[in-house]
């Protein structure tokens, strides 16, 4: 009690602040979802915590692709029936999960860990960009796909890395515009981004 005014009980006033800072959970949500799990029976609420607690503990970073996997190499960096010739580039690894839906694309993925943002003091040192040129000097890769978002950070980073990869003579294509300005790639359904794969652009 606080002036006269009862609050919550620690635990759900700790609980609401912990699930208040996930994206796109407000107060309002985060408050809702706590009382849900207070309701929820015990073992759900284990079972939360526990899933949590191993996404800490046994996941790791493709040392090649830089994806989230439970495994390194991760399964894609390792699969014999994969085209070992094309990597697609992608912002970051929720986007692997959208292009994998579509179930058109066969080659590897490169995962950047963000764009280029210089309001927010994003630079070329703090993406996988280093790890993605060690890739391309075996000389087994012969096109590279850009599929960073587009939006005003996501078309900065494609044509930084496409200045960089140049040099290098191979194709470097970027996703048709099939998907919106503005929209972010997890977002689009498995028919825009299959049209989008398929219409690719040479840059």
């Amino acid at each position: 009690m606080k002036d006269g005014v009862i609050s919550a009980a620690e635990p759900i006033v700790r609980l609401i602040e912990q699930l208040g800072k996930l994206p796109g959970i407000g107060p309002k949500t985060a408050a809702r979802l706590a009382y849900y799990l207070l309701r929820a029976p015990e073992g759900e609420a284990r079972d939360l915590a526990d899933a949590i607690v191993s996404v800490k503990e046994r996941t790791v970073l493709c040392s090649t692709c830089q994806n989230v996997s439970d495994s390194d190499p991760c399964a894609i960096c390792s699969s014999d029936v994969r085209d070992r010739s094309i990597i697609c580039v992608v912002k970051e690894p929720l986007d692997i999960l959208a292009l994998e839906r579509t179930g058109q694309y066969r080659g590897l993925y490169h995962v950047l860990h963000g764009v280029l943002s210089p309001m927010d003091g994003i630079g070329p040192d703090d993406l996988k960009i280093r790890e993605l040129l060690s890739r391309l000097e075996n000389g087994e890769v012969r096109e590279v796909i850009l599929a960073t978002n587009p939006n005003l950070e996501g078309e900065a980073t494609a044509m930084y890395l496409q200045r960089l990869i140049s040099p290098l003579d191979m194709i470097i294509t970027r996703l048709a515009r099939g998907l919106p300005m503005g929209s972010d790639l997890e977002y689009a359904d498995e028919v825009t981004l299959t049209h989008a794969l398929e219409r690719r652009q040479t840059m």
